[in-house]
């Protein structure tokens, strides 16, 4: 592999995890706050965002495609976080710790993205979907 190729791996490696980040967060917003808001007893603090932020509404009605453009988002970043982490570093040290130090950021970068969305999915379709088939007697 050359070195431009190698370079635009790494330039799209970066741009995959930051929309990553972004998507993910996406789900937190749309979908995780508002349930846990009502969860935790703050359902007057929740009515008062949405007054302030009435997006937040139409972002939780298309809740099942902000998922999927996110999961989808996940799936790519981690495929080139795979190839990315047998690129070899530069032979400079300087650049060599460069080069290390970025993995290593682009993998806590993509980690907290999948636990963000995992948050996310537990909030707007996992807890809801027990809770919905709870008996109360």
């Amino acid at each position: 592999m050359t070195l431009s190729k190698e370079a635009d791996l790494i330039k799209s490696n970066k741009l995959a995890n930051y929309l990553t980040l972004f998507t993910s967060s996406g789900t937190i917003v749309c979908c995780a706050l508002p349930s846990l808001f009502v969860s935790i007893g703050a359902g007057a603090a929740l009515s008062s965002l949405i007054a302030v932020f009435p997006q937040l509404v139409i972002l939780s009605v298309y809740k099942i495609p902000i998922f999927m453009g996110a999961f989808m988002m996940l799936i790519i970043s981690g495929i080139i976080q795979h190839h990315a982490r047998k690129l070899p570093c530069p032979a400079d040290k300087k650049q060599a710790a460069a080069c290390i130090r970025t993995r290593k950021i682009s993998g806590f970068i993509y980690l907290a993205s999948v636990v963000i969305f995992v948050t996310g999915l537990l909030f707007a379709f996992i807890i809801p979907f027990f809770n919905q088939n709870l008996i109360i007697f």
